[in-house]
């Protein structure tokens, strides 16, 4: 059961699952800068929508930022989630669009605009086959990232985007 916090907006926010032309996934290894002893995770980019901004252009825009990805080619919305959590002593209250997208770009640039605390977070970057993100026990963001990844491989993308809420 997802619960809200009085007088808190939902924060709208944007991910995606970047494919090369070897359909690997990009992924960011995080950890949170309020607990350098926690887990540390993989995770797909993304981040909070501007006000205004489409959830395709902040796609794109994050890519660029945390992953120096300049040519993509952002599809459509695959999935959707609404997570609560807590990162870098902040509270996290939000809706999520997951958006599919290529690039022919393989070489991973240092990251081009990261914030204060997502620059603390960041570990390193890089490409996974799918195969090692199905077999994997590391810990993913989006928590049901393995089942949305074989569920594209399996079905491909759907006509509709489909809920991964944990």
């Amino acid at each position: 059961m997802v619960t809200t916090v009085e007088g808190m907006p939902r924060r709208q926010a944007s991910r995606v699952i970047l494919l090369d032309p070897a359909q690997r996934i990009f992924l960011i290894e995080s950890g949170d800068p309020a607990n350098p002893n926690g887990t540390p995770w993989w995770e797909i980019p993304g981040g909070g929508m501007d006000p205004g901004e489409s959830s395709a252009h902040c796609a794109a825009r994050e890519l660029w930022e945390e992953g120096g990805f300049g040519e993509v080619s952002v599809g459509p919305v695959i999935a959707t989630q609404h997570v609560q959590f807590t990162f870098a002593g902040m509270f996290f209250d939000q809706d999520e669009v997951i958006h599919i997208a290529t690039t022919e770009q393989t070489e991973i640039a240092p990251p081009q605009g990261l914030e204060f605390f997502e620059a603390m977070a960041f570990k390193g970057s890089r490409w996974w086959t799918v195969d090692e993100v199905l077999a994997s026990s590391e810990r993913f963001l989006p928590p049901r990232l393995q089942e949305l990844v074989a569920r594209l491989v399996n079905e491909g993308i759907p006509e509709e985007p489909f809920d991964i809420t944990p």
